[in-house]
């Protein structure tokens, strides 16, 4: 009974999750995240690894 019980739990969490990745506004916001000042005006949306590269090595020619 343990059995069912742990597989219904994490199937069910696994779908809750999915349905609240779904049910995300952002989702719909492709274009503004392929804009680079995007991700750079809102702090909370992660830099990706290669633009902060980018940003790094100009700061580093500029200096």
């Amino acid at each position: 009974m343990i059995d069912y019980f742990t597989l219904a739990l994490g199937h069910g969490l696994i779908a809750l999750a999915l349905i609240r990745l779904l049910m995300r506004n952002d989702l719909d916001e492709e274009e503004l995240s392929a804009d680079p000042t995007f991700a750079a005006s809102d702090p909370a949306r992660p830099v990706p690894i290669g633009e902060r590269k980018r940003r790094q090595q100009r700061q580093r020619e500029r200096n």
